[in-house]
C-alpha cells in the first residue's frame, strides 16, 4: 500500500437488509432487601452459612459454606453474661465432674469403694488415737471430729485441686472455647461427690456408736451445705485464675490452708476456748470470739457439729476430784445458727461474683501464659 492511500471500509450488509440491532446490556439487579427480623438468620440460631456463639459478650461472625458454630471467648464481659454462660453449659460441668471421677479411679479394682474405705480408716484412727491412747474424755469424740472434717475436706480438696486445674488442662484451654470457670467448679463438684460418700460412712459410724443427732437442727444442714458450696466455688475460681500467672499460689495455698484448719474448731472445741475457764481467766481476749466467727468456715462447721453430734456440754469426774462441766458448743437456738449461716451465704455470694469478675479480667491472656 502506497503512502496516502485510503484503507477500504469493512463490507456492510447486503443491499436491502438492515444492520442487526445492538444487544442491550443485562438490566442491573436491584439490591436485595434485608429480610425482616423474623426471617433474618440470627447468630447462634442454627441458620446461615456461618454461625457464631459468644461466650462472654462479643461475637465474631465467620462467613463461609460451613454450618458449624464458631464460639468466641471474650475476657472483658459482664457478670450477667458469665452467669448465663455457666447456666447454659451446666451439662458440660456434669461431664467434667464425671470425667474427673473416672480418671481418679481408672484401672482401680475397688473403684469408688476407696472413697468409703479412706474415711472409714481415718475415723478408726481418730478413735484409737484420741479415745484409747490420748484418753480424751469427750464422749464419741471421733464422731465430733468427723462431723467437722466433713466440711473441711470438701473445702480443702476443692481449694487445693483448683490451683492446678487450669494449668493442668492447658491443652483444652488453648484449643477449645468454653467457660473456663467450669474447670474450677468441676473440682468442687468432685469434692461434693466425695463428701456424699463420707456422709454414708459417718451415718454408719453413728449407728454403730449409738449417737443420735439433734433432730431440730438437721434442717439447717442444707443451708449450711449451700453456703459451703458457694464459698468453695468462689475460692476455687479465684485460685485457678491467679495460679496461671503466679505459680507459687499452689504452695502458698497449701500453707494457708494448714493455718486455716487450725484456726477452725475441728480438732478442739469452740467451748474449750470461749466458754470455759480460758476465756474467764483472760477477759481482755473476749474480742477474739467475734474475730473467730468472721471465718466463714467456722459457723458452717459448728452447724454440722451441732446437728450431727447433738451435744453442747458433758461432765467428767476425775479420780478424787469434783465433777467438772466441759462446754463443747454454745447453746444457741436454731434461729441464731440460721442467722450466722445467712450471713455466710450473703458473703459467699458476693465473693462468688467477685471471683467471676477477677477470673474474667485474667483469662484473656491464659493462652499466652500457658
Amino acid at each position: 500500500m502506497s503512502l496516502g492511500a485510503v484503507e477500504p471500509a469493512p463490507p456492510g450488509p447486503p443491499a436491502g437488509e438492515h444492520p442487526p440491532a445492538p444487544t442491550p446490556p443485562p438490566p442491573a439487579e436491584p439490591p436485595a432487601a434485608h429480610p425482616p427480623d423474623a426471617e433474618r438468620p440470627r447468630l447462634g440460631d442454627g441458620e446461615g452459612d456461618g454461625e457464631a456463639v459468644s461466650i462472654g459478650g462479643s461475637t465474631r461472625f465467620v462467613p463461609g459454606s460451613s454450618n458449624r458454630q464458631i464460639t468466641v471467648v471474650n475476657g472483658k464481659v459482664q457478670l450477667r453474661q458469665r452467669l448465663r454462660d455457666l447456666w447454659r453449659n451446666r451439662d458440660l460441668l456434669v461431664l467434667l465432674i464425671r470425667t474427673e471421677l473416672k480418671v481418679k479411679y481408672k484401672n482401680s479394682v475397688l473403684g469408688y469403694l476407696w472413697s468409703m474405705l479412706n474415711p472409714a480408716l481415718v475415723l478408726a484412727i481418730y478413735y484409737v488415737v484420741f479415745k484409747i491412747i490420748a484418753r480424751n474424755h469427750q464422749p464419741n469424740f471421733a464422731i465430733w471430729l468427723f462431723a467437722g472434717l466433713l466440711v473441711w475436706n470438701l473445702f480443702n480438696n476443692a481449694a487445693m485441686s483448683s490451683t492446678t486445674v487450669v494449668v493442668g488442662k492447658a491443652g483444652i484451654v488453648k484449643k477449645v472455647a468454653f467457660p473456663r470457670e467450669l474447670l474450677a467448679l468441676s473440682v468442687a463438684g468432685v469434692a461434693l461427690v466425695l463428701f456424699a460418700i463420707q456422709v454414708v460412712v459417718l451415718v454408719l459410724a453413728m449407728a454403730i456408736f449409738g449417737v443420735h443427732p439433734a433432730w431440730s437442727y438437721l434442717a439447717l444442714l442444707p443451708l449450711a451445705l449451700v453456703a459451703l458450696l458457694i464459698f468453695t466455688g468462689a475460692i476455687s475460681i479465684f485460685l485457678s485464675a491467679v495460679n496461671v500467672y503466679l505459680r507459687d499460689t499452689q504452695h502458698l495455698t497449701e500453707v494457708l490452708l494448714m493455718a486455716w484448719f487450725w484456726g477452725t474448731s475441728i480438732v478442739y472445741t469452740y467451748g474449750q476456748i470461749f466458754l470455759s475457764g480460758y476465756s474467764k481467766s483472760h477477759p481482755s481476749l473476749k474480742w477474739l470470739q467475734y474475730v473467730y466467727l468472721i471465718n466463714p468456715i467456722t459457723p458452717i462447721v459448728m452447724t454440722f457439729q451441732r446437728a450431727i453430734y447433738g451435744v453442747t456440754q458433758y461432765s467428767y469426774t476425775p479420780p478424787g476430784a469434783k465433777t467438772q462441766i466441759y462446754h463443747v458448743l454454745p447453746t444457741w437456738s436454731v434461729g441464731v445458727f440460721a442467722g450466722l449461716l445467712g450471713a455466710v451465704l450473703v458473703v459467699s455470694v458476693g465473693l462468688f461474683f467477685l471471683s467471676l469478675i477477677v477470673f474474667g479480667r485474667l483469662e484473656g491472656n491464659f493462652a499466652e501464659e500457658l
